[in-house]
């Protein structure tokens, strides 16, 4: 009896264990075919990511980290890469699967820790980031839940972007053509798409030449590298991820330019559901743009634009024509209440003279030809986000909610699908914030990533311009003449992103010629952040956790010609001025060249690049009140300009 009994209990623990098998089997099936890139990532070899272990002085890495969220810990032995980035606040920083949350958080103005003439950037680590410390933890975020720091502040924010130096094109220039055409020109447009989940992998040095794989490099040395099988993966929810498109080559300015051309070629922009006067007189204009007759005497430095006479003529037109009407909705600070000073100061000063502009300014609505939101994303995160509550949705959501009383109270937005509708916002949150329900807006924005959602012909490039003093705009502008500029190179920053390390790893106390810095504080008796920046021949204009950095035009003010280096930057005011006539784009992968580089440039060519940029100067300044052709005027027209050639005829 005893034995039966026994035996029953062990026939029916083998059932309910085969169901409970069965039961595992079919949920583990029916997740594999829900997350197909999750789950087939979770079982393929080949692949790596990144994990990263902050070890102590010693070098030893044999922590045991405690993976939370959806964080796996897979050993490939057949891998190519071993993906360890650093930096030297021991945070790493591992971009999610293309999914656009990784910008900069920010803070209040008064968070700047740096003397007035300090960078502008050497300030606090990012959001989205995954931190694995002497506890060993790792937090994980999704598409609309990244983490801040606890204290928010002004900085540069983790790129989400798949960039890599080692997956980059191998047939490249080291810098972009001298030529001066125009958007005609017909080079082949290159087919691109977004990368595959690779967080950014630096280049060792050793292995810089031969683009073999991508070792682990660390700019700081407590942090040991990582065995070559450990990898992390990072599941993304359905719907989030954009794994499963090539890796894309990198996009040259000559090629965006193409693209732009293209653009133009082929408009998308929604037809009108009724037509009005205002469509009438873009059209005219559209026309005489397009036929603007060639100038010889037009006052400005010709080599500086795409097409000199057609940018007059647009300009000119801009000046007799455009009406802008400005919504009165919004509740302050985040509506109405511009930010004046910082990183972001660029929405702010915008936002303060169109406002007071009596001649671009109309109150009635049906005279506009465009219609501005004016909104602060610098103070939208500020009033909003919750520190460390690693959720932006109800960012998004404030944003939604104000669109959709504009639309319910007005008919404008539905007459063109907000075609004619325009917001300026210099936040790295802005793309993502606006990006599902705004759009067919024209988006004048800071971060202008090509590769992530940024639209050429359509969207607007904004200059991220660093207002140290709001009462005193012009405060030291220009630098030292060429004659006294002893500095080859300078670069000072904190290392921000994946970019930063590897050019302090290269060029750090490496030559005397090249001044390359980490953080740079004000020491009395030694030259100020400012100072080099008026003594040097080249300004490095390295791209952070976003492809923008406020030293793009921090060059131009101090008279210093702006090496930009940040793969896929749409620079400002990309619609009409030849950015290769004052400045040089150097390919990430060819940090370990730079100085080859800079030094294969003529001393007649350098002496071009500085005078262009002396001439195109104007373009980047803020006035208390506006002036023709300063950087208010300019950031209007190119909203304009992207407007007229959406316009479509009924």
């Amino acid at each position: 009896m005893g034995h039966d009994l026994r035996y029953t209990c062990q026939m029916e623990t083998r059932r309910l264990l085969w169901l409970v098998g069965v039961v595992f089997a079919i949920v583990l099936t029916i997740q594999y075919f829900e997350l197909p890139n999750v789950f087939s990532s979770l079982f393929s070899a080949g692949e790596t990511q990144i994990l990263v272990l902050e070890t102590s002085a010693t070098g030893n890495s044999s922590l045991s980290p405690q993976i939370s969220g959806n964080l796996k810990i897979l050993n490939s032995s057949n891998s190519d890469f071993t993906t360890a980035i650093h930096d030297t606040n021991n945070i790493t920083n591992i971009s999610e699967a293309n999914g656009y949350t990784s910008e900069r958080d920010g803070g209040s103005d008064e968070s700047l820790v740096l003397d007035e003439d300090g960078d502008p950037e050497d300030e606090s680590s990012s959001e989205n980031v995954i931190e694995i410390n002497n506890t060993s933890t790792v937090e994980k975020t999704d598409r609309n839940n990244s983490p801040a720091p606890e204290k928010a502040r002004e900085s540069d924010y983790t790129s989400n972007r798949n960039s890599s130096l080692g997956s980059i094109q191998k047939e490249h220039l080291p810098f972009a053509s001298e030529e001066n055409g125009n958007l005609d020109s017909n080079p082949a447009i290159p087919s691109f798409g977004s990368s595959p989940i690779i967080s950014p992998s630096p280049l060792s040095p050793q292995n810089v030449a031969t683009n073999s794989g991508i070792p682990a490099i660390s700019s700081n040395p407590k942090i040991s590298s990582v065995d070559k099988g450990a990898v992390v993966r990072t599941n993304i929810p359905a719907g989030k991820e954009r794994s499963e498109r090539p890796l894309a080559e990198v996009m040259s300015v000559s090629e965006m330019y193409d693209l732009l051309r293209q653009s133009r070629a082929s408009s998308r922009s929604m037809r009108l559901r009724w037509s009005s006067a205002v469509d009438q007189e873009l059209l005219v204009a559209k026309s005489q743009i397009e036929n603007a007759p060639i100038i010889r005497n037009h006052g400005l430095y010709a080599p500086l634009y795409r097409n000199v006479s057609m940018f007059k003529r647009s300009y000119e037109l801009m000046e007799q024509t455009l009406k802008v009407y400005i919504y009165k909705e919004g509740e302050r600070p985040i509506f109405h209440q511009p930010v004046l000073k910082g990183i972001y100061a660029s929405e702010g000063w915008f936002m303060k003279l169109m406002k007071a502009s009596k001649h671009f300014v109309t109150k009635n609505p049906k005279k506009a030809h465009l219609f501005y939101f004016p909104f602060s994303s610098r103070m939208l995160e500020e009033t909003l986000y919750v520190p460390n509550s690693h959720n932006r949705k109800n960012l998004v959501q404030h944003l939604k909610n104000y669109l959709d009383m504009i639309v319910a109270r007005y008919s404008f937005w539905n007459r063109t699908g907000g075609a004619d509708h325009f917001l300026v916002a210099c936040h790295d949150w802005a793309p993502s914030e606006t990006r599902d329900h705004m759009p067919n807006c024209i988006r004048a924005l800071c971060n202008t990533d090509i590769k992530e959602g940024f639209k050429l012909g359509k969207d607007v490039s904004l200059p991220e311009t660093y207002v140290r003093s709001p009462q005193h705009l012009l405060r030291e502008l220009g630098g030292k003449p060429r004659s006294e500029r002893r500095i080859l190179a300078f670069f000072a920053g904190s290392m921000h992103g994946y970019l930063r390390p590897i050019l302090l790893q290269y060029w750090e106390n490496k030559d005397p010629d090249m001044k390359i810095f980490g953080r740079m504080r004000k020491v009395r008796g030694q030259m100020t952040y400012v100072q080099h920046m008026k003594s040097s021949k080249y300004c490095i204009c390295a791209k952070g956790y976003e492809v923008n950095s406020p030293r793009v035009v921090e060059a131009v003010f101090y008279e210093c010609v702006p090496v930009i280096i940040s793969d896929d930057f749409v620079p400002p005011f990309f619609e009409v001025l030849n950015w290769d006539s004052f400045a040089v784009f150097v390919l990430e992968k060819d940090i370990p060249n730079l100085k080859n580089i800079l030094l294969s440039i003529p001393e007649k060519r350098y002496l071009q690049l500085q005078r262009s940029v002396k001439q195109v100067q104007q373009h980047f300044l803020w006035h208390a009140r506006p002036v023709k052709y300063d950087v208010f005027h300019m950031i209007l027209h190119s909203i304009w300009y992207n407007r007229v050639f959406q316009i479509n005829p009924r």
